[in-house]
């Protein structure tokens, strides 16, 4: 107890001391009212990038509606809000899909303005965390964000967020890219591959809005990040808008994204064979099926026969959904692939021709 109190009066001492050190220090300094001519290059150049960009930041309240079945009455309840923002001038809304999900609709406000704007939901990529809304009333004028790219970033680079942490609307926070191509689990439980990580505090609320470089363009949207507390622990990942260039236009025109599949089903990961995947059934329309894959089989007399056992695609090893998922994101429709399985404890190759799911 006493070293404990001794320690206190230590640090009462150097807080005291410093006090008046800094009062000696200031004594002679005159008040100055604050110009843009006393600011640093670097602050000039945030300020701008504030000012240029927030207009097109915006607050997404996600509702459900909940019905009464014994009286139809509907009660209109916010489950949710988080950042997205203006993709284009026909009043496209980019956020994440943790934000929308399972919301019946969705409010929109942007900056400076009381409004609040009604929006529909357009498309949404879980397993990239992307989604787009569409306003069906929107602001006389839009401001739209830039979009950059994100393939030549560098670690150490200004990177900063604006968005709407904890409710506190259009707020902004600076930090650097602190690493590059992370692979982070995603609520579409696939992992999001080359994500980018920042310093930049990136809290609840945070989540959809811009991470934009030092010349105000977007180069990732914020997405989550990683801490015990729930707050902001210098731990942020952003989705790169590279990738962000490549969904949102597939949301907007179709409403979905055309992927590339084998055609298959798939039991769980190793919950019957030591690797691989065993492949519960395939689509009478699909690849794999002109390919003479096979899936789990019954006869008559409801006995099971195990299928096809699915080794690897594109000569690469798959043990889960996510391996499949991560491989077939390089193709595209229409292009071929050679896959390996085990039929009869025999394995053999072959090669299929993907199609869209």
């Amino acid at each position: 107890m006493t070293k404990l109190l001794f320690t206190l009066l230590i640090l009462q001492g150097c807080f005291w001391g410093n006090g008046q050190q800094f009062s000696h220090a200031t004594s002679n300094i005159k008040p100055t009212s604050m110009t843009t001519n006393n600011l640093l290059e670097s602050e000039k150049r945030r300020i701008q990038i504030y000012k240029n960009v927030v207009p097109a930041v915006v607050n997404v309240t996600n509702i459900k509606i909940n019905k009464n079945p014994f009286f139809g009455l509907a009660n209109k309840v916010p489950q949710g809000a988080g950042s997205g923002f203006v993709w284009n001038g026909e009043g496209h809304i980019v956020t994440n899909y943790h934000v929308v999900q399972g919301g019946d609709s969705f409010m929109v406000t942007f900056h400076n303005d009381k409004k609040q704007y009604k929006a529909k939901l357009v498309g949404v990529e879980p397993n990239k965390d992307i989604a787009v809304l569409k306003l069906t009333e929107r602001p006389k004028n839009l401001t739209m964000v830039t979009p950059g790219q994100s393939k030549n970033l560098q670690v150490g680079q200004t990177a900063i967020a604006i968005g709407n942490p904890f409710g506190l609307d259009h707020s902004m926070s600076s930090g650097i890219i602190s690493a590059l191509g992370r692979s982070i689990m995603g609520v579409g439980e696939v992992k999001i591959n080359d994500m980018i990580q920042t310093d930049t505090a990136i809290n609840q609320g945070n989540s959809g809005g811009p991470l934009l470089n030092s010349s105000g363009q977007l180069i990732g949207m914020n997405t989550m990040i990683y801490s015990p507390s729930g707050a902001s622990a210098g731990l942020g990942f952003a989705v790169p808008v590279d990738i962000i260039n490549r969904i949102v236009p597939q949301l907007i025109k179709h409403g979905k994204i055309i992927r590339p599949g084998l055609g298959i089903g798939i039991a769980p990961a190793n919950r019957y064979a030591e690797k691989g995947l065993i492949i519960t059934y395939i689509d009478d329309k699909g690849a794999a099926k002109k390919a003479g894959l096979k899936g789990v089989t019954r006869d008559r007399y409801g006995r099971m026969y195990l299928g096809d056992i699915l080794l690897k695609v594109d000569g690469k090893d798959v043990n889960s959904r996510d391996d499949i998922y991560q491989i077939l994101d390089n193709f595209k429709v229409g292009d071929s692939v050679n896959i390996t399985y085990v039929r009869d404890n025999k394995t053999k190759t072959t090669e299929i021709k993907l199609q869209s799911i």
